[in-house]
């Protein structure tokens, strides 16, 4: 049942944020879209290095 209502929530969630998001005047560069996508990968390993770290303190 919690998993039923955590989907709704997310499903409902995107439907309001995403027409917001469309109607925003926000526009994102490729300049500055590709400065982003540079520290993204790193990023992620690093928190997955440290989920792992995590996971084996704990036992």
């Amino acid at each position: 049942m919690e998993v039923l209502i955590l989907l709704a929530v997310l499903f409902g969630a995107l439907f309001v944020i995403v027409p917001l998001i469309e109607r925003s005047k926000l526009r994102i560069s490729n300049q500055d879209a590709a400065k982003w996508a540079r520290w993204i990968w790193p990023l992620v390993m690093i928190a997955l290095i440290i989920q792992l770290i995590m996971m084996i303190m704990r036992g």
